[in-house]
């Protein structure tokens, strides 16, 4: 029974560690960072990840980096003559009290020349760097193919 009671609190521990996928930076709370899995030698991905602003200022995310690409961008999706077209962003503001999304179909973070394909189920490090709040290096969850929220509902949530 003593073994049966330890292994159900380890998996329990484990659990409440998987679902606790959060970082701080300052002021900035960022809310599960995720990334779809890559199709076979894809060189293109994208992270999403919910930030909320818990201070009084403004700040914006400036800048990404991760060993898993050639080159990190904050972009943008914009219609331009009908058609959906991605755009490098020079920031992401994160505005006090109104989180900013990063999801599929708006704001991201572009992971261009992947050095290796995206797996479901593993992760890789990526650190933001924050106009004030300064740099965090956030562990970033790879979902199946066919996620559009990383596993989570941010839809009461508005986004910027």
């Amino acid at each position: 029974m003593k073994e049966f009671v330890a292994g159900f609190c380890l998996l329990a521990l484990a659990t409440a560690t998987a679902i606790a996928h959060d970082f701080k930076a300052g002021a900035i709370h960022i809310d599960h960072p995720w990334a779809r899995a890559s199709v076979g030698m894809a060189k293109a991905g994208a992270a999403y990840m919910l930030l909320t602003n818990e201070g009084s200022e403004p700040d914006r995310l400036i800048k990404a980096s991760a060993e898993v690409a050639e080159a990190v961008e904050l972009h943008t999706h914009l219609m331009e003559e009908g058609v959906m077209r991605m755009r490098q962003v020079e920031a992401i503001e994160v505005e006090p009290g109104t989180p900013s999304a990063l999801e599929p179909g708006g704001l991201h973070v572009m992971l261009i020349g992947l050095k290796q394909p995206l797996v479901a189920g593993e992760s890789f490090p990526m650190t933001l760097t924050f106009e004030q709040a300064g740099e965090v290096t956030v562990e970033v969850s790879v979902e199946a193919m066919g996620s559009d929220m990383g596993g989570h509902d941010h839809s009461a949530t508005p986004t910027q």
